[in-house]
């Protein structure tokens, strides 16, 4: 290993630049003259690495709107695999985004530069073949979740639990009075927060029904206060556009503090992913909405590709279904505002879940950061 060791990162989303910058700076406290080179978004920016494109090139979302993107989604990568090669890095993290990183790290491991997967593929829930795929990948495979290294060892690939970082940047239950004082609320009427995602595709298909939803309860509740967090300028474009077809007025968009908008909110309506996770862990209820390409999701269901019982992390994690879960035509104005609507109506409901939430969050909080930099450390002093 060189004595200024170069770590090459690619992170596809939002999600993955705020998992790999504290990642950088943690690497960095044990090699302060290492070069960080890759794909990334504002944070890892943040950190000095050297981004050569950023994230959101990668985030795309579903099977159909890949393959739309394939041609520029290829000529990154092409590019990306020639610079790699040529500077020969000690070590490749690829940062989630396992469609456009796994290739890449069989490639390079065949040439002989370590390899780490950081977040595993949910092969546990979404096409397990692709286990195959990640033992010729990745030298390492970094998991958020306390039930994934149980799976890898069943099909020999090393993993490591390392926790999950936003559990460790999170206090626990954060003050909703203080959270609507700073975002110029009312303290004493309800807030609904909507969430719909960082990816144009998911935005564009969860606007519309999750909109609806919120003036179905506000016609039930008059003073209901609406929230939206909006993940960049491009979110902003496609949620304000379903904003004004909607007709729904006093709607306060909220650009990059998706926390603090949790944090207002009595309920939160949410996409997939880790916008599920940062609302169990600021431990407020929600819904989760889950909505691909038509093509996508029926091709997915004909072809058995989805194993798992539970779709939004929460009930994952808990093993039991704590949040409803709404998938592809059960998410409609209708349906998600009657599972919000449950919230509001059931605070002894809410409590039992905020205790709950408590106990995962506990788990989670294992100063992942620190534990994700160690492990990518020992992978180089054993090489």
């Amino acid at each position: 290993m060189r004595e200024k060791p170069i770590v090459a990162l690619v992170a596809g989303e939002t999600s993955g630049d705020q998992l790999a910058a504290p990642l950088i700076e943690k690497l960095r406290l044990q090699y302060p003259q290492a070069r960080f080179v890759g794909i990334g978004g504002e944070q890892m920016q943040a950190t000095g690495m050297e981004c050569w494109w950023d994230s959101s090139e990668l985030a795309v979302f579903g099977l159909f709107e890949v393959l739309a993107h394939f041609p520029r989604l290829l000529s990154v990568r092409r590019e990306l695999t020639r610079r790699l090669l040529a500077l020969r890095p000690d070590v490749y993290i690829g940062v989630d985004a396992p469609d456009f990183n796994l290739g890449l790290e069989i490639k390079l491991k065949a040439q002989g530069i370590r390899t780490v997967h950081y977040v595993s593929p949910t092969v546990w829930a979404w096409r397990p073949g692709r286990v195959k795929k990640i033992a010729r990948a990745a030298d390492l495979v970094l998991c958020l979740f306390p039930f994934e290294p149980v799976f890898y060892a069943n099909h020999n690939v090393a993993a490591v639990y390392v926790g999950h970082p936003l559990a460790d940047q999170i206090a626990g239950r954060t003050d909703s009075v203080a959270a609507r004082l700073d975002l110029g609320l009312l303290e004493d009427a309800p807030v609904l927060a909507l969430l719909p995602g960082s990816r144009l595709s998911e935005v564009s298909r969860l606007s519309a029904p999750m909109l609806q939803a919120a003036k179905l309860m506000r016609q039930a509740r008059p003073k209901l206060q609406l929230l939206a967090a909006i993940a960049n300028e491009r979110v902003m474009t496609t949620f304000s556009e379903n904003l004004a077809l909607a007709g729904l007025e006093n709607v306060q968009l909220v650009l990059g503090r998706p926390r603090s908008v949790i944090a207002a909110a009595d309920v939160v309506l949410c996409a997939s992913g880790t916008a599920t996770l940062e609302t169990l862990l600021v431990n407020r209820p929600m819904v989760m909405a889950y909505k691909l390409a038509p093509a996508t999701y029926h091709m997915a269901k004909n072809l058995k590709l989805i194993k798992r019982q539970f779709f939004a992390l929460p009930n994952i994690l808990a093993g039991a279904s704590l949040i409803p879960e709404l998938i592809q035509d059960e998410v409609s104005g209708d349906s998600l505002a009657r599972a919000a609507t449950a919230w509001l109506d059931d605070p002894a409901a809410t409590a039992r879940l905020q205790l709950k939430f408590d106990a995962i969050h506990e788990q989670l909080r294992c100063d992942a950061s620190s534990r994700a930099a160690a492990a990518v450390v020992n992978l180089l002093q054993s090489a």
